[in-house]
């Protein structure tokens, strides 16, 4: 898997520089990656890393610098001449069809579904599924299959395309461990017959485990380029963010009262998203309650539960052991619980709103404003408290949200939660996309939240994260809820084939 130190460079990225008005997202970056190897490209977010990819595929030209690949020149913001050249990317969401084969998904966008015989574009096919243990049947619907088997049909789309340098963003970031071990093991083959990767990545054992070396990025620059079998996590946190970085993790500890229990709750499906199969489900004081699977297994229709958004079809919910006869969003936080919604961006802010109009967003016809008028003094005042105690870097409680970065958005997001002191705080994939340095505000927040005797539901598909903070882990997989788990008796991969469905058999929702 390995690229030798004497290989070919395939690609050479020399003294980039980028400048958005005042902002340089690119200062000076150089970097190179050889035949057969795989490269990580590290950095918190607002690094550059993106900007830099983004110049690669001639969406931006650089104000300084170039790019060569094999040792020709790349035309500056010509994507064609990217793909052209041999390079490939496949992003953290996929862009599939899935009303459409396998073999048209890969040729769409390639060619016309005319333009080549159907027997030689199989023919094709098949032969690269061989040579890189991409095992998926080119007539399958892609609507039917599996998160990782669509990743394999992206990985097809690029390889199909004649790629030779493969750019992966968050490949990981929806799979199970069984999944994420099977691309590892295709990395390996496709590296072994000469093709080269940049493995985009914040999950640092996964780096630890498929990356040959690792390029760090820190506000635009490279500040640290080192060989993977002479590093460590610790060590590469410690250039993404300047400094030492330990991630929490929350102690086990004895569970409180029932807060809000669940029973026997049934919805109905959406399309080709599951319903909840008489799921059961109990938030308890002082525990956080972390639930594991894979995207599109139901979590959507639980956090809508908890969270006022829907009724249980069937089944009952109550809390503090009564049942609410009205169950609304606006109900639930009067009864204290707290969202952090799974999508910060659609369901958590409203971009042209500044900080203080998104702060006060679930709460102003309660807390900021009396007879239909906002007091607008308090609604700043309480802005910037979430600011300061939040550590949200910002110019000030008048800035829009859309121009904070995902970390510091999340920030305001926790922090308008947190400041009413909910009894229950729906924590929905709190930290997506965050880098290691907000991944650890955002999780030593919900530890405190939980030592201060809230109840936490976590959903996450980050195993890692769920293992380290929940005291007890149930699995989602097709609407289907599994027993509950104390912390540190199951492992990862007993975990992951709950979570792909093949434990279920046999067992009973706890």
């Amino acid at each position: 898997m390995t690229g030798e130190k004497g290989a070919e460079v395939v690609l050479r990225l020399d003294r980039i520089t980028k400048r958005f008005g005042a902002l340089t997202a690119n200062d000076g970056v150089s970097l190179t990656l050889r035949r057969g190897e795989v490269v990580a490209l590290l950095g918190e977010n607002g690094a550059g890393k993106t900007t830099l990819m983004n110049i690669l595929f001639g969406h931006y030209v650089a104000d300084e610098g170039s790019v060569e690949v094999f040792g020709q020149p790349l035309p500056p913001g010509n994507p064609r001449a990217a793909l052209a050249a041999g390079v490939g990317m496949v992003h953290q969401h996929f862009t599939l069809a899935g009303n459409l084969t396998v073999l048209d998904n890969i040729r769409l966008g390639t060619e016309g579904l005319w333009s080549r015989s159907d027997a030689g574009a199989r023919e094709k096919v098949e032969r690269l599924s061989r040579d890189f243990g991409l095992a998926v049947h080119p007539d399958a619907k892609v609507g039917r299959l599996s998160v990782g088997e669509r990743q394999r049909v992206e990985i097809l789309k690029a390889l199909y395309r004649d790629a030779r340098v493969l750019i992966l963003d968050e490949p990981t970031a929806v799979l199970t461990p069984q999944e994420s071990e099977a691309l590892f093991a295709t990395l390996r083959k496709a590296t072994g017959l000469g093709l080269s990767v940049i493995f985009i990545s914040h999950k640092l054992h996964e780096v630890m485990a498929i990356a040959d070396r690792c390029v760090v990025l820190r506000h635009g620059r490279v500040v640290g380029e080192v060989d993977t079998h002479a590093t460590d996590k610790a060590a590469l946190a410690a250039l993404m963010v300047g400094g030492e970085l330990s991630l929490p993790r929350a102690e086990a500890r004895a569970a409180g009262a029932v807060l809000m229990r669940i029973a026997g709750v049934s919805t109905p499906n959406r399309g080709a998203s599951p319903g909840l199969k008489m799921v059961t489900l109990e938030l308890r004081a002082g525990q956080i309650t972390g639930l594991a699977g894979v995207s599109g297994n139901g979590q959507a229709a639980l956090a809508e539960i908890v969270g006022g958004l829907a009724r249980p079809a069937e089944g009952r919910l109550s809390l503090h052991g009564q049942e609410p006869k009205v169950w609304t969003p606006g109900e639930a936080l009067a009864r204290g619980v707290a969202r952090i919604p799974e999508d910060r961006h659609h369901q958590g802010s409203i971009a042209d709103f500044d900080l203080t109009e998104n702060a006060v967003l679930e709460g102003y016809r309660t807390r900021f404003s009396r007879r239909g008028w906002m007091n607008w003094r308090a609604a700043r005042a309480f802005a910037e408290g979430i600011i300061k105690g939040y550590d949200v870097r910002c110019p000030g409680p008048s800035t829009r949200i859309r121009l904070l970065s995902g970390g510091n958005m999340q920030k305001l997001i926790l922090g308008r939660a947190m400041a009413v002191g909910p009894d229950i705080i729906l924590a929905n994939q709190p930290v997506r996309g965050l880098d290691v340095g907000a991944i650890a505000y955002v999780q030593s927040q919900l530890i405190a939240a939980r030592d201060r005797g809230a109840a936490v539901l976590l959903i996450s598909e980050d195993l890692d994260e769920i293992m380290g903070l929940s005291d007890i882990i149930h699995v989602m997989s097709q609407g289907r809820l599994s027993p509950g788990f104390a912390r540190g008796t199951m492992t990862a991969a007993e975990l992951g084939l709950w979570m792909a469905g093949q434990k279920f058999e046999g067992a009973h929702a706890a």
